[in-house]
């Protein structure tokens, strides 16, 4: 866990617990709100239902408004949570983001190395009578 924010991930002591007021609607995205806040929250395997009490902490940007993860469910609701996805723990959010994270520098490394070939290649062939 070499990247600051899975550093600063693993120092956040807080956390903040609430109900599911919305899950399923959109893809791995559950909302949760009280009333003057509302969060929505990063589900990686949609385990939440709706009417679930959850505990959530803060973590990265996972989306445009998604900056929270799901910590686990204090109380569910309807379905047991034996019977649901299991929810990751954080060391395996943040290990998850950094193989991402990982792969998307190394595809990055490898077209900047095609470029700068092709611009050699074109350069190359310009000089050649």
């Amino acid at each position: 866990m070499s990247s600051p924010v899975g550093k600063a991930a693993l120092r956040v002591k807080h956390q903040i617990n609430g109900v599911v007021v919305s899950a399923g609607l959109m893809q791995k995205t559950a909302k949760w709100f009280t009333e003057p806040k509302h969060y929505l929250v990063h589900d990686p395997n949609s385990s939440l239902r709706t009417g679930d009490v959850v505990s959530i902490v803060p973590g990265w940007p996972t989306s445009q408004h998604k900056r929270h993860l799901i910590k686990h469910i204090i109380a569910p609701f309807g379905t047991p949570i034996e019977q649901r996805p299991p929810i990751p723990t954080l060391q395996e959010c943040i290990a998850q983001r950094e193989a991402k994270k990982a792969a998307k520098d190394e595809r990055r490394a490898a077209r900047a190395i095609e470029r700068q070939n092709m611009k050699v290649a074109q350069t190359t062939k310009l000089n050649i009578p």
